[in-house]
């Protein structure tokens, strides 16, 4: 059970960590929305992940690449339209502290829950990684199953929600001049990361 433990701790904390499209809107939710924002993005895998999950388990091996290089393709277009959101909201944004609310945190978990649907990111790790993991796991064990998936995402989402906490505190630090500056960093790194998608989607066709 150790085995599946420590294997699901490194998965979390490495798919946790990696820069992504859901990380990017993390941070940008966690300065735009307050912490309340950063939160809900974290907290999107806990929506998106069963479905793909079960996806992985029953369908993997038959997703031919062109259907995954699609799935990315869609799913760019979503990172590049949150960026194209994010660059108009920088131009008028206003400080999370002198709103005195968060800018609609409710949207954000929803963006969150969009990003990671269309992102092949979780598809190609449950399918080539996750899934066959839990499978072996549960034939040898249904603890040992369990003990990876709760490992993993012990990690993958406590490291989020560190993330949000870290950013939504600095963002309270910033001058108005500097919360938009980041804001239009944050645009332009969700453009970096569609760009990323379609290239890893496309770049060896």
């Amino acid at each position: 059970m150790l085995s599946y433990f420590a294997l699901g701790l490194s998965m979390g904390l490495s798919a946790g960590v990696s820069p992504g499209p859901l990380l990017a809107l993390l941070v940008t939710a966690s300065l735009r929305s307050g912490l309340s924002g950063g939160l809900r993005v974290a907290l999107a895998p806990l929506v998106t992940d069963v479905p793909i999950i079960t996806l992985a388990v029953l369908v993997a091996g038959y997703l031919t690449p062109d259907a995954l290089r699609w799935v990315g393709t869609v799913g760019a277009a979503v990172v590049v339209w949150l960026g194209i959101e994010t660059l108009r909201a920088a131009r008028h944004a206003q400080l999370p502290r002198a709103t005195g609310e968060p800018a609609d945190p409710q949207r954000e978990l929803w963006r969150g829950v969009v990003v990671n649907l269309l992102n092949p990111h979780p598809y190609l790790f449950w399918a080539t990684i996750g899934a066959p993991a839990l499978v072996k796991g549960w034939r040898e064990s249904p603890w040992h199953a369990a003990a990876f998936v709760v490992a993993f995402y012990a990690l993958l989402l406590g490291s989020k929600v560190a993330m949000a906490w870290l950013v939504s505190r600095q963002a309270g630090a910033l001058s108005l001049i500097w919360y938009r500056r980041v804001l239009l960093v944050c645009g332009l790194l969700l453009f970096g990361m569609a760009a990323l998608l379609l290239w890893q989607m496309w770049g060896a066709a």
